[in-house]
């Protein structure tokens, strides 16, 4: 099915657009970075209010997740993504403002909470509407954008270090511009025509799918996506488990939690403290942040490249046994203080940013039944936040204790990973979801 490039222009912007769920993602995950020394002043926070402080990003991001699966099956994904994106320009606007410490972290809370949302609807919403062939590179998009908010906040961050005792209320204050234009932009948005179908929308899916192809795409989408619901009940928690879908949503769990596990948040979170065990100077440590930004950001955009032309199973493979391998030669880096320690972290930077981080939110958006897709994606993600909140918390510990021994539990976590992939993994690459869908029931 060719589409007419003035129709993979719309398709292209309506991804782009939902995408920016992934840049707020991505300013949030960061922002508060440059301003924890500010508030550890303005709020009197000890180790662990800071530790709270960031980490109930995740706590707010679990119950986002809960939320968007409900507004997504009841109201459908467009009114899902403008409340996230509501939520993420008041919490910004809170924050700012915040007068003490407990009214700050119920809006980190709340920013938590649109961060889940959008890390859960921006890919569904990309994956429905995205024709099978670039929708590997378009759901990427998503990973892409929360890139540019992690490495953007990091710059802006820089930039306002001299600005005084209430640097930090500007740093989160101007959350509220990309929050905006979002809210803009998914109050525009189509809605998912598949969410259309199942709603006994027929003729609005029927107007949506003309604008993103010709007859016979339109025919052919509408075709397999009343196939994909025959039988298909509204959706609820339970039915996720059921004995149909259960081959999937184990998959779908394993690979989230494999996701953050895999250990490399650590780096990102914690390289200044990896740096300073080998003696870096705190210049050093801060332009390591910097190249591994950066690094981040070109290995991304490669990945949306080789998404739907390597196939998602290839890059994961690659990903799994890349970093394991790197894990094992970063413990011999730290234990001889060797200057190719910066080399190779970067390396595994690069590996993931290419590989595991794109392709793990692709394979959730596409693996479920369309009938249980909003529920079942919701217990992937908010599996994956419960990982991240144990991984960021329990490094510090691990590294205390162990030193860079703590890398060789990461690097057996990927070699477990890349036998699942091999196993468990079936690919995906230019099926439509109906399709996806007919594979994984036969795993």
């Amino acid at each position: 099915m060719q589409q007419s490039n003035t129709k993979n222009r719309y398709i292209l912007g309506i991804s782009f657009i939902s995408a920016l769920g992934g840049y707020l993602f991505g300013f949030d995950f960061a922002v508060i970075a440059g301003a924890l020394p500010f508030l550890q002043k303005q709020f009197v926070f000890d180790a662990y209010w800071e530790g709270f402080a960031t980490g109930i990003l995740a706590i707010g991001a679990i119950a986002g997740c809960i939320l968007a699966g409900q507004v997504a099956d009841k109201y459908g994904r467009r009114p899902g993504l403008m409340l996230a994106a509501a939520l993420f320009a008041i919490s910004s606007l809170a924050m700012a403002i915040a007068p003490n410490r407990d009214l700050f972290l119920v809006a980190r809370f709340a920013a938590g909470a649109g961060v889940g949302m959008a890390s859960m609807l921006s890919p569904m919403y990309i994956s429905e509407i995205a024709p099978a062939a670039i929708r590997g590179r378009l759901v990427a998009m998503n990973q892409l954008t929360i890139v540019l908010g992690i490495l953007i906040t990091n710059l802006v961050n820089y930039a306002l270090r001299n600005n005084g005792a209430d640097a930090w209320r500007l740093m989160f204050g101007l959350g509220m511009i990309p929050s905006g234009l979002f809210l803009i932009g998914a109050y525009f948005l189509p809605e998912s025509p598949r969410w259309l179908i199942r709603n006994n929308k027929e003729q609005a899916a029927e107007t949506i799918l003309r604008k993103m192809g010709d007859s016979a795409y339109v025919a052919e989408s509408l075709s397999m996506i009343k196939k994909s619901m025959n039988g298909a009940a509204r959706i609820n928690y339970a039915a996720v488990f059921k004995r149909a879908v259960l081959p999937a949503l184990l998959t779908g769990i394993g690979l989230a939690v494999f996701q953050q596990f895999c250990g490399i948040n650590t780096v990102f979170n914690y390289a200044p403290k990896i740096f300073e065990s080998i003696g870096a100077s705190k210049d050093d440590q801060l332009l390591q942040t910097v190249f591994i930004g950066a690094v981040n950001l070109v290995f991304t955009i490669l990945a949306m490249a080789l998404v739907d032309k390597l196939g998602r199973k290839p890059l994961m493979l690659i990903g799994a046994g890349g970093l394991c391998l790197l894990y094992v030669l970063i413990v011999h880096a730290l234990q001889s203080g060797s200057g190719m320690l910066s080399g190779l972290l970067l390396a595994a930077i690069g590996t993931y940013a290419m590989t595991l981080a794109p392709v793990i939110w692709v394979l959730i958006s596409e693996i479920f039944p369309v009938g249980v897709r909003a529920a079942a994606i919701t217990v992937a993600v908010v599996s994956l936040w419960l990982a991240y909140f144990i991984l960021v918390f329990t490094f510090p510990v691990l590294f205390e204790h162990l030193k860079e021994y703590t890398f060789y539990i990461y690097a057996g976590i990927c070699a477990a990973g890349f036998l699942f992939t091999l196993l468990r993994i079936k690919e995906t690459k230019g099926k439509n979801l109906e399709e996806v869908e007919q594979a994984v029931s036969m795993h």
